[in-house]
């Protein structure tokens, strides 16, 4: 776990400017699967940056290419199989997130409903959970309202990561004061603990689509 939280931590950082991502091959079909969270040292442990942490760990064991910088996001690529993957770190603010996906909306090979899946955090749904689901609304999360406000629509997959806690009083009257907030040593490692099925549940999407990933997955 040391060593897992030390790479985390080396994503996170990451070390200097990123150099920039050569383009992607507009004729391959890609899937893309964006980590939401804020840019700054301030926001790196907070739990609106779960998103951030899950794709760190994925480029991290799929041996993906070093983060690079793609326009207002950090991308790294690589395949999962035969299918080749773009991770997506939006370096905008989380209510600007969407802006990261014009660029694939206007590939002709890209379907927002098939190709993208958004990795975020939620507090409707208790730490050390997750649930997949194939579309719905934001649910008054902005990085969500950002991406639907691009994109036109509400029909792509996302993978909800619990922050909840045990006693929901913790979260005091606002929620956005507690997604703000730094998310404790033990809530970190709940998260941590979760990373194995996230990336089970992640490379079944890739492989098979949201519908076989919510019948596996979803508990």
């Amino acid at each position: 776990m040391l060593d897992a939280l030390r790479r985390l931590l080396s994503g996170l950082l990451g070390g200097g400017a990123a150099p920039a991502a050569p383009a992607l091959d507009v004729s391959e079909p890609v899937k893309v699967i964006v980590g939401l969270g804020n840019p700054g040292r301030e926001y790196e442990w907070t739990r609106h940056n779960v998103g951030w942490w899950v794709v760190d760990h994925l480029a991290d064991v799929w041996r993906f290419d070093a983060w690079k910088k793609d326009g207002q996001a950090k991308v790294a690529d690589g395949r999962v199989g035969s299918q080749r993957v773009r991770l997506v770190k939006p370096q905008t603010y989380m209510n600007l997130s969407g802006g990261v996906l014009v660029q694939y909306a206007r590939r002709p090979t890209w379907s927002a409903t098939a190709d993208l899946l958004v990795l975020v955090d939620d507090f409707a749904i208790p730490l050390g959970t997750f649930r997949l689901r194939a579309k719905g609304s934001a649910g008054g999360h902005n990085g969500l309202k950002s991406i639907e406000q691009q994109l036109g629509t509400q029909e792509y997959a996302r993978l909800r990561i619990g922050i909840a806690p045990e006693d929901r009083r913790r979260m005091g009257p606002d929620p956005a004061d507690f997604v703000l907030g730094a998310a404790g040593k033990a809530e970190r490692e709940e998260v941590f603990e979760l990373f194995p099925a996230l990336r089970d549940a992640v490379e079944t999407w890739v492989r098979d689509g949201i519908d076989k990933a919510m019948n596996a997955h979803n508990r």
